[in-house]
């Protein structure tokens, strides 16, 4: 895997004496064998998995509450950085969060908003509705703290409307126990209401934003109450109000909600009349004037069953059914997909599969397995899916291929082009974390993720450990699969100082055309660079060409198209292009995973040639290894360090290049 950047700050010294204390503090009956024992679990009880309040309260200061660094890393095609964080960018101990879902501004996607299930210390399960904003497209969060202290809350979910209004969804047992909104009209930094949303346990929540009938109709889908009789109410007024409870055929709980070009509403989870898949379809939806009816529902094969409650979640759902809509006017116009983890035949415990249908739920494509590893034992758990607008089906999940015998788990990404016939090879995005860590009081991640599509990429809100401890976290996943090659728009690059300079040209274009990036200490910097081609005349609009930055300006690579707009305001976007870029200047990255056992990897950059070593010393300064003795050339490299017949402690890592020294120290733990 080919790394941009690693950013991976971590307090070692904390980290090595707070896990020892967790894991005391932890209840024996709350630890898992971590075998990976390939049983078949029996499927959930219906009855099961009720959000309700069962321990108190406990009010904690956040300013009182230990910190560390935050978490926060770039890899080839990622940027993600830790959301729930304080003032400073830090990480607070002692806290958790899981079970997160975002809100992108569609007219500005910059304003962003992230929900999800806060829990102010592990000592207590009592959770409430924790929220964070960001207006710089996810680069950096403002976490203010949760939008009613005190309350009970759980099962957020979030959306946003064509008039960048954000709305926030989520089940309260304050008065009853039943589903409320809140709105906002600034981006995710303060929040109204709530309103009465009716409903219950394990609620989603869809904005229709096809311009249809039903246009901006926010649908709101849960259980009724506890029960398991499933059910959808809807607002016609912007959320100021909804109307009465309709009852959703077959009851497909644990799943989500959509709508297509048409504005009609579909439904999928799992029946719990018979623990089927199910979808069901209101085609009266969009209609103010009626009352929705679902005229339609029909059973689904997904290649496998619903599983919850096992493996690495043994107290919540290993995902939710997914269902989406291709209502862009791409290659998959008019069509439906449904994707889940689901407990395939035989002894593997969980696949991502997905199914398709392009005459409104009707008929479906036989499933496909999305996950491409050739073993059976792995878990691919917390699959989930969104439709960028130019018809681009995006998929993430979280794997356990590259740890077997433990639940240890990173998140893979695959995309496909022609609406799910095929798809991507399979990308590890992340490094492995071990989900049993951080539960509080609850024996699990949270129940689900969630992601908005775009034409570049996808916008993540996701749950994991890094920290050892449960964080959420924002990614941006660029699609780089269109990669074309540099030779075909006669690329050329130079780095002087913090400058790169693009230079192109096309095939039909004679003319070179000439950016300069600035790049401030390899920082992320995301955006156009614009520049005019000299064609029209001072009386008539001119034609310009841009350059979308589509990751950040490090070394080795960057990843970026050219974007033509015409004299009437139209645009069009070449492929993407992927160059490598040399380094600016000398640095050495802090070594991933840390703590490790038994391997781990050490980055390091070099702008010029240079002779280097890298050498490995023990606490009383020892010479323990030496990785690197050598002259490279410039770039970017990566070293391996077997640490297995050294016993657990603290070492240092020195890279030598010069006159620059650098030294960073590293953790054993075995």
């Amino acid at each position: 895997m080919n790394y941009i950047s690693e950013n991976k700050r971590f307090n070692n010294i904390i980290r090595l004496v707070f896990f020892p204390l967790v894991v005391l503090l932890i209840s024996p009956i709350l630890i898992f064998s971590q075998t990976n024992e390939q049983e078949k679990h029996k499927p959930p009880n219906p009855s099961a998995h009720h959000e309700i309040k069962d321990d108190d309260y406990i009010p904690v200061l956040r300013e009182n509450q230990e910190k560390s660094p935050a978490y926060n890393y770039s890899m080839n095609i990622i940027i993600t950085a830790q959301v729930n964080v304080d003032q400073f960018g830090q990480n607070i101990i002692g806290d958790a969060a899981n079970e997160p879902s975002i809100a992108v501004d569609p007219n500005n996607p910059n304003r962003l908003a992230i929900g999800w299930r806060q829990f102010d210390t592990i000592s207590s399960n009592f959770r409430q509705a924790g929220y964070a904003y960001s207006t710089d497209g996810g680069q950096t969060w403002t976490f203010p703290g949760v939008i009613e202290p005190g309350i009970f809350r759980s099962d957020p979910v979030l959306d946003a409307d064509n008039n960048s209004n954000l709305f926030y969804y989520s089940l309260s047992t304050t008065s009853g126990y039943t589903c409320e909104l809140f709105n906002s009209i600034d981006g995710g930094t303060t929040w109204l209401g709530p309103v009465p949303a009716y409903g219950g346990d394990k609620g989603w929540m869809t904005i229709d934003r096809t311009g249809s009938l039903g246009g901006g109709n926010i649908y709101c889908f849960s259980r009724n109450g506890t029960s398991t009789t499933i059910v959808m109410t809807r607002s016609i007024d912007g959320g100021q109000s909804f109307q009465p409870l309709v009852n959703v055929p077959e009851n497909p709980g644990r799943g989500t909600i959509a709508t297509g070009g048409e504005g009609e509403l579909y439904a999928a989870g799992r029946s719990f009349n018979n623990g089927q898949f199910v979808l069901a379809r209101s085609s009266n939806a969009p209609d103010s004037l009626v009352t929705p009816v679902f005229e339609f529902s029909t059973q689904l094969n997904l290649g496998g069953q619903f599983s919850a409650y096992a493996g690495p979640n043994p107290g919540g759902l290993l995902g939710q059914t997914i269902v989406a809509c291709d209502n862009f006017g791409g290659s998959g116009d008019s069509t439906v997909y449904v994707l889940s983890s689901v407990d395939p035949a035989g002894v593997d415990p969980l696949d991502v599969y997905f199914i398709s249908s392009t005459n409104r739920g009707l008929s479906w494509s036989s499933p496909v397995r999305v996950n491409d590893d050739p073993g059976t034992s792995a878990w691919q758990w917390f699959g989930t899916m969104s439709v960028a607008p130019n018809g681009r089906i995006d998929v993430i999940w979280l794997d356990t291929r590259d740890n077997p015998g433990s639940y240890n788990s990173a998140l893979y990404y695959s995309n496909s082009k022609d609406g799910g016939a095929t798809w991507s090879s399979n990308e590890r995005l992340s490094d492995y974390f071990d989900p049993h860590v951080g539960w509080p009081q609850q024996q699990k991640m949270g129940d689900y993720f969630d992601m908005v599509s775009d034409s570049n990429g996808a916008y993540l809100a996701w749950a994991a450990t890094f920290n050892g401890e449960q964080d959420i976290y924002y990614s941006y996943i660029t699609d780089t699969t269109g990669v074309i090659p540099v030779e075909l728009l006669s690329i050329s690059t130079s780095v002087k100082a913090n400058v790169v300079t693009l230079i192109w040209s096309t095939t039909t274009e004679l003319n070179n055309h000439g950016f300069e990036i600035e790049r401030s200490s390899d920082k992320i910097i995301w955006g156009t660079i614009g520049f005019r081609e000299g064609k029209g005349t001072t009386s008539e609009p001119q034609q310009y060409s841009y350059i979308d930055i589509l990751s950040e300006i490090v070394s080795p690579k960057i990843y970026y198209r050219l974007k033509q707009v015409d004299f009437n305001g139209n645009f069009e976007y070449s492929d993407i292009v992927e160059i490598e870029i040399a380094p600016s200047v000398f640095s050495l990255s802090q070594n991933y995973p840390n703590p490790f056992n038994p391997t781990t990897k050490i980055t390091y950059q070099i702008p010029e040639l240079s002779f280097i070593t890298l050498k490995v010393y023990d606490v009383v300064g020892n010479e323990i290894a030496s990785l690197v003795n050598e002259e490279k050339p410039a770039g970017s490299y990566e070293v391996e360090f077997n640490a297995t017949r050294l016993p657990s402690g603290i070492y240092f890592y020195r890279l030598q290049a010069g006159s620059f020294v650098e030294t960073k120290k590293m953790v054993l733990m075995k």
